[in-house]
């Protein structure tokens, strides 16, 4: 029987002496030193080409002190992490620009863990930065190692000085407040709002746009009820509303999962979409598309959010200027969950 060898991969060395410099050279041209010739370093990129030659990754990092790994963390529990299309979106969006650097993504569910474990996980010298999602307001620990790491949240950090951190966002104000206006301009007087955790800055923010457009409108803004943006949530957060006895003819719903189960429960009661209650949403993802009717929606860049988080946590990485707020711009997706505005 014959056994075949594999090939030894080219070595370091082997690169020097092809293309005539030092073993030193080389490694300087793998790590991007600016200390080269242009002729030295197009001659060991040449001979890296012609040997197959690739730089040892863990040694470069030992060199640099860069893991080339990025943390995605995220406090929720697995099953909603998987259940969730706004959290699959922004891994792709982060693994869409991460591809095409040196960084590698490890994913991080921090519910799964204590709180100091991913602490200790992320300042432990592992990661060269960290990405945090659903960011709740406990979740101190996630701010204060941007101290010492650099860290990106992916919605405003509910905190006590948010201008020292650095985050990518929508405006969830004005997001709600678009929604919420274009109810009233359909002709709804009496506005209901499914609103998201009241612990995390999206829920927040989109209670605060949905009261102001109907407060400026001088309408009853006290028909509220939260849930955990899940279906399930959504269904009892508008059962409660239904129990009050109030009329509602307009309901507003803080992502399109909430709205998804809210409208199970109006047709569970006999109500009609849009005929007798109008919903809104707010994500933009595939709850939207599939719900009977499909729901208008305010539509927002989850994919856009994640590459933009990640650009901007590699700039800070490699030393460059990046601006600590980046927000996004969102978009009202009319379908057939509203009725039409009224002929002018």
């Amino acid at each position: 029987m014959t056994t075949e060898l594999t090939p030894a991969a080219p070595t370091l060395e082997q690169v020097a002496a092809l293309a005539g410099v030092s073993r030193s050279t080389v490694s300087r041209v793998v790590n991007k030193s600016p200390h080269v010739t242009d002729e030295a370093a197009e001659a060991v990129r040449r001979a890296i080409d012609t040997l197959g030659y690739v730089p040892n990754r863990a040694a470069r990092s030992l060199a640099s002190r860069k893991t080339h790994v990025i943390a995605l963390v995220v406090p929720e529990s697995t099953a909603k992490v998987f259940a969730d299309p706004f959290f699959a979106s922004v891994v792709q969006g982060v693994a869409l620009h991460l591809s095409d650097t040196e960084y590698t993504l490890n994913m991080v569910i921090a519910s799964e863990a204590s709180p100091d474990k991913t602490r200790r996980y992320l300042i432990g010298g592992n990661v060269d930065g960290a990405l945090v999602v659903s960011h709740h307001t406990g979740d101190h620990s996630y701010a204060h190692i941007g101290q010492t790491l650099p860290v990106v949240f992916g919605g405003r950090p509910l905190m006590e000085d948010e201008s020292a951190s650095y985050f990518v966002d929508v405006d969830n104000v004005a997001g709600a407040e678009t929604a919420t206006q274009y109810l009233l301009e359909t002709g709804c007087r009496n506005l209901a709002i499914v609103a998201g955790r009241q612990d995390m800055p999206a829920g927040v923010d989109r209670l605060a746009g949905w009261r102001s457009a109907v407060r400026r409108a001088g309408l009853d803004d006290s028909l509220v009820e939260s849930g955990d943006f899940s279906p399930r949530h959504g269904a009892d957060a508008m059962r409660r509303l239904l129990h009050r006895g109030q009329p509602i003819d307009g309901v507003f719903c803080s992502n399109d999962q909430m709205a998804a189960g809210a409208m199970g429960v109006l047709r569970e009661r006999g109500l009609r979409v849009p005929d007798d209650v109008s919903v809104v949403g707010f994500d933009g993802d595939y709850f939207s598309e599939t719900a009977n009717p499909p729901l208008t929606t305010i539509a927002q860049p989850a994919t856009g959010l994640g590459r933009r988080m990640a650009e901007v946590v590699v700039d800070l990485i490699e030393g460059r200027d990046v601006e600590r707020v980046t927000m996004m711009p969102t978009q009202l997706l009319v379908r057939g969950s509203t009725l039409p505005l009224p002929q002018s």
